[in-house]
């Protein structure tokens, strides 16, 4: 489970450059960063204004379970979603501080039609 250090940054300037959308929460679920990316993803549901937001108000319950089960459990998710023709691989992971649950941040990017796969050995 990834690891907040309390002497560093939680949004380092590179996530701001990366093209894929992320979205971290704390451990009440209320959003607490959100990549350029994200911002634009969730536009329509408000963008940049859904900071400080609560990130189980975006979701119907089967989902907000989910995500409260992520960040109990503390084991990651990743699956892949298509909505209006788009793929995207959504990552979702618990964060935590000190040991203790801190959130949860996802990372979500657009995936081709055609992936290639490669064994590596």
């Amino acid at each position: 489970m990834p690891t907040l250090s309390p002497n560093r940054s939680d949004s380092p300037d590179f996530l701001a450059a990366l093209p894929a959308a992320v979205t971290v929460c704390d451990a009440k679920g209320m959003i607490t960063y959100m990549n350029p990316a994200a911002e634009r993803l969730f536009a329509k549901d408000g963008g940049r204004a859904l900071l400080g937001s609560n990130l189980f108000d975006c979701h119907p319950p089967r989902a907000q379970e989910k995500i409260r089960a992520i960040m109990r459990e503390g084991a990651s998710s990743t699956y892949t979603v298509e909505k209006n023709g788009r793929k995207r691989l959504i990552h979702q992971s618990p964060l935590s501080r000190g040991g203790e649950n801190a959130g949860l941040i996802e990372i979500s990017f657009d995936i081709p039609d055609s992936l290639p796969h490669f064994v590596r050995e």
